[in-house]
């Protein structure tokens, strides 16, 4: 069987009675060089075990198969699900669950020797689906995935541009990341209305952070990103959670990270936004992880009226 030939792909579907569902996102990839792509990047071993979220007819779930200890395929249409067990059912080297991936412990799985996620993720939960992996204790050594163009921009995106947010920070604050191909709609059954990128990211040590600092971390990028527009010392005097503070205390912070005192969240790199929430919640840093960063700024802490 040919999962990258457009005409069996859809005989397959209608065999199952099965329509693509837009609103799950569910795009086929019938592009073979698409497919050795995502392969040859995700540089699997015999020893891995990958996590593909989405497996859909199985066309990357065969590849990985192939190449890998164990593959754990995450599917949450009912037909698909029953197209993969009538193919690979009792196959010890796929283990094949069938539920919504947003509902699966995927944090579980990499503490339990999961070493890779390689997926041609739905578009409805791509972005859920690497932010979970990336920042649970034990995130995977590689992921890549294949998902909307301009999500994977915001991925890869650098301080001073539009695209820069608060996902770009979480997940360089543990990953490498690289858009390594686009993908044309001509590449998916059926097409989608986006273009597509390849994006690996690769597990770096260069800003190790314990889970209650990534937490605060992700809580003030978070806070700070609703008003993007405004200068932080403005935008957060009014953050809600409990993480106003006086703009005098914020200007003092970002100067004490390398920090413009008028800088906008999309201005910071991520270092400096791991040092401006070092100071925002007292945690103490190892210089030697980020730099001259300061935690012990002081200030007054305003209360939100949120």
């Amino acid at each position: 069987m040919n999962l990258t030939s457009p005409r069996e792909v859809m005989a397959l579907l209608e065999s199952g009675g099965i329509r693509p569902n837009k609103v799950l996102g569910q795009n086929f990839l019938i592009d073979r060089n698409i497919l050795d792509a995502i392969v040859a990047v995700a540089e699997l071993s015999s020893a891995d075990v990958a996590i593909e979220v989405g497996p859909g007819l199985g066309v990357l779930t065969e590849q990985l198969m192939a190449r890998c200890a164990k593959v754990v395929a995450i599917e949450k249409d009912a037909g698909l699900h029953q197209i993969l067990e009538r193919r690979w059912g009792g196959d010890p080297r796929l283990e094949l669950i069938h539920a919504d991936a947003l509902d699966v412990d995927l944090a579980s799985r990499f503490a339990a020797g999961a070493t890779r996620l390689v997926s041609n993720l739905p578009y409805s939960v791509g972005v859920r689906v690497v932010v979970d992996a990336a920042t649970c204790e034990a995130a995977p050594a590689v992921m890549v995935v294949l998902l909307q163009k301009e999500v994977a921009e915001r991925f890869v995106a650098g301080p001073g541009t539009s695209d820069m947010g608060a996902v770009s920070i979480w997940l360089q604050q543990r990953y490498d990341i690289a858009l390594v191909k686009t993908v044309k709609p001509s590449c998916f059954h059926p097409r989608p209305e986006v273009v597509s990128a390849v994006v690996k990211l690769v597990r770096h040590e260069r800003f190790p952070l314990d889970a209650a600092a990534r937490a605060a971390l992700q809580a003030l990028t978070k806070a700070a990103f609703l008003h993007r527009r405004k200068q932080l010392a403005a935008s957060l005097r009014d953050a809600p959670g409990g993480l106003a503070r006086e703009a005098a205390f914020t200007r003092r912070a970002l100067a004490a990270c390398g920090a413009s005192e008028t800088a906008r969240a999309e201005e910071l790199s991520v270092e400096q936004w791991i040092g401006l929430s070092a100071a925002w919640h007292g945690i103490a840093l190892d210089r030697r992880e980020v730099g001259a960063v300061d935690s012990g700024v002081d200030g007054g802490v305003r209360q939100s009226s949120v």
